[in-house]
């Protein structure tokens, strides 16, 4: 029988009302005590790095969870985290570049209602959780969330209330769960030959720019000193506008000289960016040859950027860091890039 840990860390499937609302207060034993199941087919053994409302969980709460994994790693076959939704695709992606190569599956789920209401998703989503990371076919990181498995890097929740607020982007669901039965879609475990690989290092200073219409570069100009790397989320496939005094195309040279980096993204959820498109990506990216988001979601284009930065701020590793796919996070990258 699989021995998994379940590694509680707040969110609303531990939350209860209290005079402000909900918030975390069901510990991890409770947790498991909602769903008796379980003993039929591994054991469980259970721990509470933090109690948050994943609002509030970020890159110091990232590395506590993977430093955490990486100890106890030896000693389970596999890692069911329950967190919040609203910062979920963040931390499952972040998670995906910090533990890499990894053949036990680390497994992150929650729900959109507490698990001691009697209608609730949060039942289901624990129990698939665990059923999933007991498959020997299951490793990496992944979020399984109503009744799909993701890719940590390719989740994005699309949904505020619905039961399936998660959806695959880019990118089609590793498995899916019905009638505690796992369809695996891909099946690829046998291609992981490399050593578990655990990065401690992130740069927090990572700044995502939301272009709007009518603005200006100078929002840029006012950060610069502030960050190390700003991801700009452009519209449609991917372009800096021209306010006729090329206030973007002067901040964004200022970046560069500055040595920071400038990674373009777009607003689009599906399908992803190509600047070689319109003139105005094209000029931008001949001119300084910007990290591209591609295919990738927002929440892997920016985790990826501060993982990437903690490991080097060399522009060509960057670069080369940035484009090697990790956890299915990248599949079209043009020659120029």
């Amino acid at each position: 029988m699989k021995k998994i840990l379940l590694i509680a860390t707040g969110g609303t499937i531990a939350s209860r009302h209290s005079g402000g609302g909900l918030s975390p207060a069901i510990t991890a034993e409770e947790l498991l005590g909602c769903i008796p199941g379980y003993q039929t087919f591994c054991e469980v053994d259970t721990v509470s790095p933090f109690s948050l409302d994943s609002t509030n969980v970020g890159p110091d709460q990232w590395m506590i969870l993977t430093d955490l994994i990486e100890r106890k790693y030896d000693y389970y076959n596999g890692f069911v985290i329950c967190h919040g939704t609203d910062t979920m695709a963040y931390t499952a992606a972040a998670l995906s570049y910090l533990i890499q190569n990894n053949r036990r599956p680390v497994v992150i789920t929650g729900s959109q209602r507490p698990i001691d209401l009697e209608d609730t998703d949060a039942r289901t989503n624990l129990l698939d959780s665990l059923r999933f990371s007991c498959d020997d076919r299951a490793y990496g990181v992944n979020l399984v969330f109503g009744g799909q498995v993701i890719a940590g890097t390719r989740a994005k929740k699309e949904r505020s209330k619905s039961y399936n607020a998660f959806s695959s982007i880019n990118y089609p669901p590793i498995a899916v769960i019905q009638d505690d039965r796992l369809a695996f879609y891909i099946d690829d475990k046998f291609k992981v030959t490399s050593p578990l690989k655990v990065s401690h290092e992130l740069d927090r200073r990572v700044f995502l720019h939301k272009l709007i219409p009518g603005e200006t570069g100078r929002v840029l100009d006012a950060m610069r000193d502030s960050v190390d790397a700003v991801i700009i989320e452009s519209f449609g496939v991917g372009g800096i506008p021209d306010d006729g005094e090329g206030s973007y195309f002067k901040a964004i040279r200022a970046y560069v000289e500055a040595g920071k980096q400038v990674v373009m993204a777009t607003q689009v959820v599906n399908e992803g960016s190509d600047m070689s498109v319109y003139e105005v990506g094209r000029v931008v990216q001949q001119e300084f040859q910007l990290p591209e988001s591609f295919d990738m979601t927002l929440e892997a284009c920016v985790t990826k950027t501060m993982w990437a930065l903690g490991q080097t701020r060399d522009p060509e590793a960057f670069r080369e860091l940035f484009y090697t796919p990790v956890n299915h996070d990248l599949l079209f990258v043009p020659k120029r890039a």
